[in-house]
């Protein structure tokens, strides 16, 4: 049985604490260390982190979310958009979803892991391998791209 200490959800925070929020829900669905070139200049580092989420819950956005933050939208590499989002304050990305290659959204966000509060980081995959830019260690989970369950 959960303690209601981890039901709870955690906290989403950007850098100047202009924009905060709670998560869709108590853990995220999967971590994720990415090592795609477009993550190494989004983070302005060797990876980028992201907690993904269910985004029910967290969409549709609320007037006063939506009021302090802005979206980005990018080309994604299986052909379709990439809607990110930051606070319009410090800049920080706090978090991205995928669309298809017709417009849907997809059902889940990626929370960026920097900015959520109390995340557990230590069952993360790194994914997008081909283009690291560090060594990463012959144990942990690795993909040259994506799972097959996300390709």
């Amino acid at each position: 049985m959960a303690t209601t200490s981890e039901s709870k959800p955690l906290t989403v925070r950007c850098q100047c604490g202009r924009v905060a929020f709670p998560t869709p829900t108590s853990a995220p669905l999967k971590v994720y260390f990415c090592h795609c070139t477009e993550c190494q200049k989004q983070s302005s580092s060797a990876f980028g982190t992201s907690a993904i989420f269910p985004a029910k819950g967290l969409f549709p956005l609320s007037p006063e979310l939506e009021s302090k933050i802005k979206k980005y939208t990018r080309d994604t590499d299986k052909g379709g958009k990439m809607d990110c989002y930051f606070c319009t304050e410090c800049g920080s990305r706090l978090f991205h979803r995928i669309l298809g290659k017709d417009g849907t959204p997809g059902v889940t966000v990626s929370i960026k892991g920097g900015c959520v509060e109390g995340l557990d980081w230590s069952n993360g995959s790194h994914i997008y391998v081909r283009s690291a830019v560090m060594k990463i260690p012959d144990e942990w989970e690795t993909y040259e791209t994506l799972p097959a369950n996300l390709a």
